[in-house]
Order: structure tokens, then sequence, then C-alpha cells
């Protein structure tokens, strides 16, 4: 599972670059495409942190499962 946390990891923080670098260049060119684009990475970043802890969680579960009686 670490290898996982570390992709799913980098890949939130590309999201969150983007979605900063996204939110910079709507503040600066006052421009509502960037506002968009920033608010749909900011929610790309709460889909990737839900989807890191339902796989950790249901993942634990099925290893309680297989070694239920080992």
């Amino acid at each position: 599972m670490t290898i996982f946390r570390w992709i799913m990891g980098v890949f939130a923080a590309l999201v969150v670059v983007v979605a900063v670098l996204s939110l910079v260049a709507g503040l600066i060119t006052a421009r509502d495409f960037w506002y968009d684009r920033a608010r749909r990475f900011g929610q790309y970043t709460w889909m990737l942190a839900l989807l890191w802890f339902n796989i950790e969680v249901w993942g634990r579960v099925v290893y309680t499962l297989v070694h239920w009686n080992s």
C-alpha cells in the first residue's frame, strides 16, 4: 500500500498545483474561466482524497477477511 500512497500523493499534489496556478491566473486576468478551472481542479483534489480513503479502508477490510483465520 505504500506505493499506492505515494502515487496518490503525487497525483494529488499535481492537481493542487494546477488548481493554485489556475486560481492565480484567474486573479491576475480576472476571467471567470480560470476560476471555474480552479474550482474543478479543487473538486478533483477532493475526489482523489476520497478515493484514497475508500481504497485504504476497503483494502483493510479485504485484508482482514482474507486473513481472518490465519
